[in-house]
């Protein structure tokens, strides 16, 4: 509980308090600064460069030279993204997690792409309850920064889809299989009114008409998830988070002239991946096994973060701070105690904060920040029945 906060989202900054902001060095992006010097007829004086190269990917143990080629391509595009997931898509299901071994059988899937108002294809995909298993509501789930609504969080849908859940996942534009540059988010109001649209129709559909609808937030996600309640306090019968990344803490803020400046840049070179982004892996899953299943994602972004996308999680995670006591939902948060991704004094912070009458904040002993993947499977399987729980006593409510 004395850990800071250290967001994957926001992990750019950081400095004792009390002292001046130092970037950390970074050996992808040299910034090359030639001194002034007397003009000379012969020679012209180069400009000031900014050079920027991306992140080369880790080779992924246990896989072919020729998958490993497939997963170092370049996945700016959708189209290359959508290529690279179908040709793992086999190897995934092998894994050996409990999130897959022990999966629910006779869970019936659907996967689509339908473009929103704003042209965009949003990839996103359903769980549904066995056949003639009465449908209790409906779950609808909102993914961290640069991950994806597919691969682990398949085997956390099917175990809440046995349930009596219809769960709904889908991906932002930008992240996984939607339309848009692999990890640009160009404003962080329009990818919550994309989740807001997308959920709405989702919610329309007869099946479900008269159910209790939820939805789920996951670190970035929780963000995202509390945005659109706080745009639309009434539509949901429930909030979940895990993780949230709500509130930054004033030793990795950045000052207020540091912010405008970054500001300014984002507006000039908005997809520039300026900002180093550490491997936080060996942070976020404490299960060393599950940690190496985890390169297997291979459609996540953990390039370095790009310079829009940083000023806009820093402005978001600051309206959702001066926002808090708003939150009226009925309100889960789950949190690993030993997180160093997202502090949990943070969701502590939250719990006390909301206005919601009906609030409930379990913090797990030892768990990091990926607490429904990284976890042994016992805690794993734990959480999930935390969630399964709250959820049957709400619809119970309703």
């Amino acid at each position: 509980m004395s850990s800071r906060f250290r967001s994957s989202e926001l992990h750019l900054f950081r400095r004792t308090l009390g002292t001046p902001l130092k970037f950390r060095p970074c050996h992808h992006l040299p910034i090359i600064l030639r001194p002034k010097r007397k003009p000379s007829p012969m020679v012209s004086l180069p400009k000031a460069r900014v050079l920027i190269t991306a992140k080369k990917r880790s080779s992924i143990e246990g896989v072919s030279e020729e998958m490993n080629a497939i997963a170092s391509q370049s996945l700016d595009s959708a189209s290359a993204r959508r290529r690279v997931r179908s040709a793992f898509l086999e190897v995934q299901q092998q894994l050996d997690h409990c999130l897959f071994k022990i999966a629910p059988t006779g869970i019936r899937t659907e996967e689509w792409y339908e473009k929103n108002s704003r042209g965009l294809e949003i990839f996103s995909k359903c769980w549904l309850p066995k056949p003639g298993f009465q449908m209790k509501g409906s779950m609808c789930f909102c993914h961290g920064y640069g991950d994806t609504c597919t691969f682990f969080f398949e085997g956390i849908a099917k175990q809440i889809a046995a349930s009596g859940y219809a769960v709904y996942a889908l991906d932002y534009p930008g992240f996984g299989l939607s339309d848009g540059l692999h990890g640009y988010i160009s404003s962080f109001d329009e990818l919550v009114d994309d989740v807001i649209e997308h959920y709405t129709k989702i919610k329309g559909r007869p099946e479900l008409r008269g159910l209790p609808h939820f939805i789920l937030g996951q670190s970035m996600g929780g963000a995202v998830t509390l945005k659109a309640h706080l745009k639309d306090p009434s539509g949901w019968d429930g909030v979940i988070l895990v993780a949230p990344m709500c509130k930054i803490a004033e030793d990795v803020t950045p000052p207020a002239a540091v912010l405008k400046v970054l500001t300014l840049l984002s507006k000039a070179m908005p997809k520039a991946k300026l900002f180093p982004q550490k491997d936080l892996a060996e942070l976020a899953f404490r299960d060393s096994r599950k940690r190496k299943m985890a390169a297997y994602n291979v459609i996540s972004y953990n390039d370095q973060m790009r310079l829009r996308t940083a000023v806009e999680l820093l402005e978001a995670t600051s309206d959702i701070e001066m926002q808090l006591e708003k939150v009226s939902s009925p309100l889960l948060i789950l949190h690993g105690a030993a997180d160093k991704v997202t502090d949990p004094l943070v969701s502590q912070f939250l719990y006390e904060k909301a206005s919601s009458k009906d609030k409930t904040l379990k913090l797990y002993e030892e768990g990091y920040h990926c607490i429904l993947e990284g976890e042994p499977d016992d805690r794993i399987f734990t959480v999930l029945r935390d969630i399964i729980a709250w959820l049957d006593s709400h619809c119970s409510l309703n």
